[in-house]
C-alpha cells in the first residue's frame, strides 16, 4: 500500500513538473507578437487599455491592433486605422515645421521671438528665442493652467487670441536659467510659423509634412468636421465610463490639436530616419539634450531618456514624448539605434502608458517584463 502510495506521489511530482516544464516551453516559444497581444489583451480584460497599438522591430511593424471600442453608443471597435486625438504628440510636428522654416533661411533658433511676433511685449518677446520655446525654458507660464482655462475651453479662439491669453504674464523664471513644461510656447511657434508663411498652421503640416509622407489619416482636428472613422474620447466615471468634457481643438492649437492613427505615425517615424523632410543636421539637433528635464532631457519637441539594452553594459537612447487631453491619453517611444517603435493611443484617458510602454520595449529586448494585475 504504502509503496504504492509513493509510486503514486512520485508520478503525480513527475505530471506536475511535466505540465510545469511545457508551459515554461510554451512561453519561451511565444514570438514576441504573441507575448505583446498577450499583454494588450490583458490591459483591455483589466480596463487599463482602450486604443490603437503599433509596433515596429528594426523598421518592420510586428504587431498591430485595435483594442476595445472606439465608439461605446454604438459598439464601434477600435482598429489600427481609427484616428485618435494624439495630444502632446503634436509638439514634434510643431517643431519639425520650425526646422524646416531654419533651413529654408525664414528663422533663426537665436533671435528673440519680437522678430516675428512685432506685437508682442518687448520686456519679454525682447529676452526669448525660439530655442527657449522648442525647449521649455522661456519662463513663460503655462496658460492650461490659467484659472480662466476652463472657462475659455469650450469656446473657438484664433492663435492670437490664445497668445493674448499669456503674453502679457510676467516670466516665471529668466529664459533659459531651467526647465518647466509649458504649452504657452507651442502656442507661441505656431504663430510664429503662420506670420513668418502666411499660411494658418493647418496648412502647413498638410503640405510640408502630411501630403510628402503620405500621412492621409492625420490631419488639424475641428469638432465640426465629418472625419471618417474618428474615435471618441472617455473619461472613467467610477467603475464605468462617460463621455468626456468638450474642449474647442483651437486651445491646445500647436501644442496639441492634430489627430492620427497608429498606421500614419509609422510613417512619421520611418520618416525622420531619412532626408526627406530635414537634413541630418537638423534632425541631430531635435535629438539633441537641449536641457535636463527632471530626470531625462528635452530636444525639439522630443523627451530623451536611456534605458540599459538587455544583460549588456549598452545603454539605449530612446526618443518619446506622451500626451493627454480630454479622453485620451498617448505614448511614441522610439528607439533609433535598433529602429524599434511603441505607438499607444488610448481614447479612455488615464491608461498606463509609461508602464505598457516599457513591458513592450522589455519583450523586444527579451528582458523579464510585468503582466498588469487587476
Amino acid at each position: 500500500m504504502k509503496q504504492n502510495l509513493k509510486h503514486f506521489l512520485r508520478k503525480k511530482k513527475f505530471i506536475g513538473f511535466f505540465i510545469i516544464l511545457i508551459s515554461v516551453n510554451l512561453s519561451f516559444g511565444q514570438s514576441k507578437a504573441e507575448k505583446i497581444d498577450q499583454l494588450m489583451n490583458l490591459y483591455e480584460e483589466y480596463g487599463k487599455f482602450n486604443g490603437s497599438v503599433l509596433v515596429a522591430e528594426k523598421g518592420e511593424v510586428i504587431y498591430k491592433k485595435g483594442i476595445g471600442l472606439a465608439n461605446m453608443e454604438w459598439n464601434i471597435p477600435n482598429r489600427s486605422n481609427t484616428k485618435h486625438r494624439i495630444a502632446s504628440i503634436t509638439k514634434q510636428f510643431t517643431a519639425m515645421l520650425i526646422m524646416q522654416l531654419v533651413e529654408q533661411g525664414k528663422l533663426n533658433l537665436n533671435v528673440p521671438i519680437s522678430t516675428y511676433v512685432p506685437d508682442y511685449p518687448k520686456s519679454t518677446g525682447n529676452q526669448i528665442t525660439l530655442h527657449h520655446l522648442l525647449t521649455h525654458t522661456s519662463g513663460i507660464p503655462n496658460f492650461r493652467a490659467f484659472k480662466i482655462f476652463n472657462n475659455i475651453s469650450r469656446n473657438s479662439h484664433t492663435p492670437k487670441e490664445i497668445v493674448n491669453v499669456f503674453k502679457d504674464s510676467m516670466l516665471q523664471f529668466i529664459p533659459g536659467e531651467k526647465f518647466e513644461y509649458s504649452n504657452s510656447g507651442y502656442a507661441l511657434l505656431g504663430l510664429i510659423i503662420e506670420n513668418v508663411t502666411g499660411k494658418t498652421y493647418q496648412q502647413n503640416l498638410q503640405e510640408s509634412i502630411f501630403n510628402p509622407l503620405k500621412m492621409n489619416n492625420s490631419g488639424y482636428d475641428q469638432h465640426e468636421t465629418i472625419l471618417l472613422n474618428r474615435s471618441s474620447g472617455y473619461t472613467k466615471n467610477g467603475s464605468a465610463f462617460k463621455n468626456s468634457d468638450y474642449i474647442d481643438m483651437s486651445i491646445p492649437y500647436a501644442a496639441g490639436s492634430i489627430y492620427s492613427t497608429v498606421e500614419d505615425l509609422y510613417l512619421w517615424d520611418q520618416a525622420l530616419y531619412t532626408n526627406n523632410l530635414l537634413s541630418l543636421k537638423s534632425r541631430e539637433l531635435m535629438f539633441f539634450n537641449h536641457t535636463s528635464a527632471g530626470p531625462w532631457h528635452y530636444g525639439y519637441g522630443w523627451v530623451i531618456k536611456e534605458d540599459a539594452k538587455g544583460k549588456s553594459d549598452e545603454y539605449l537612447k530612446i526618443l518619446e514624448h506622451n500626451g493627454g487631453i480630454n479622453g485620451y491619453n498617448t505614448m511614441i517611444s522610439r528607439i533609433p539605434l535598433d529602429k524599434h517603435l511603441i505607438v499607444l493611443l488610448n481614447n479612455t484617458g488615464n491608461a498606463p502608458l509609461d508602464e505598457i510602454n516599457l513591458a513592450i520595449r522589455n519583450i523586444l529586448y527579451d528582458k523579464p517584463y510585468l503582466l498588469p494585475g487587476k
